[in-house]
């Protein structure tokens, strides 16, 4: 079990600290959700990462009210189901996400894609607004959002989103939609941290791993908190989840970080926020 001490603290822009290694529960299903979050907070986390879109954040309520923890101790995250998008709809999203949480504050709630598409995410960020403004909602934040969807919200609307969670991983990096976040005062977290696996065989990742006696997963991960990002790796396995936490006993070398940077391949897992259709978003 790795301390919840052990795990730094991202302090984002209106103050507000959230641990810089997360639990992803993408693709849990409903009945195995309680269980994985229960054997994650036995293992050290304090971040958990949930969505509308997921079907399972009755589960991640269920593993809070399991545990003996104390709920401000716990970080929950949740995001906006994009059919839910518009101003009235999103506010009563948001309600029936915390009713399924069973919390009444959430600590990160997301738009969970732009979906430009559709025209509504500044109109939905102005329902955001008004939760963070009420306490419903400790940080109010954007997810997939490239530099133009970020340039619009910024001109448009009052807060600025304290986080923008995107797929980043060795392959595929991002590198200008991380630095138009940046510049904008926006923490990163990644997503798909590991690239889904895919990225875990690189020569690269597999040789720094022997040096240090860890796990491929776990190169990857410190070399993504070595850049400051947040990250959520996503695991039912309670080995990977115990190992996915374990990155605080060593540390990349500049050159080791440097080879990793260097697999950039410019290839999206997901789906592409710019075109794809709203049909083929994943929520």
């Amino acid at each position: 079990m790795v301390s919840p001490t052990q795990v730094p603290d991202v302090l984002l822009n209106n103050g507000v600290a959230v641990p810089q290694v997360g639990l992803g529960v993408f693709k849990v299903p409903e009945d195995a959700t309680q269980r994985t979050v229960e054997l994650a907070l036995e293992a050290g986390y304090r971040h958990i990462d949930t969505a509308a879109g997921y079907y399972n954040e009755a589960g991640v309520g269920a593993a809070l009210r399991a545990t003996g923890l104390h709920r401000r101790e716990i970080f929950v995250t949740t995001k906006l189901r994009n059919g839910d998008q518009g101003f009235e709809s999103a506010l009563q999203a948001f309600e029936d996400s915390r009713e399924a949480l069973d919390v009444e504050v959430v600590d990160l709630y997301l738009v969970h894609w732009p979906v430009p598409s559709r025209g509504l995410y500044v109109e939905t960020w102005r329902a955001f607004e008004k939760l963070y403004a009420d306490g419903a909602a400790r940080a109010i934040d954007v997810s997939n959002f490239l530099p133009d969807h970020l340039a619009r919200l910024l001109a448009e609307t009052d807060v600025v989103p304290a986080v923008n969670q995107i797929e980043v991983h060795p392959t595929y990096q991002q590198r200008a939609t991380q630095d138009a976040t940046r510049a904008a005062g926006i923490a990163v977290e990644a997503y798909s941290p590991l690239g889904r696996g895919t990225d875990l065989d690189a020569p690269a990742v597999t040789s720094i791993a022997e040096t240090h006696g860890v796990t491929p997963a776990q190169v990857v991960l410190r070399w993504h908190l070595q850049h400051d990002r947040i990250v959520i790796p996503k695991s039912v396995d309670p080995r990977r989840i115990a190992t996915n936490i374990d990155l605080f006993g060593f540390e990349l070398t500049a050159g080791e970080v440097a080879a990793i940077d260097g697999l950039d391949s410019d290839v999206r897992l997901g789906s592409d926020p710019a075109t794809a259709a709203f049909s083929q978003y994943p929520s």
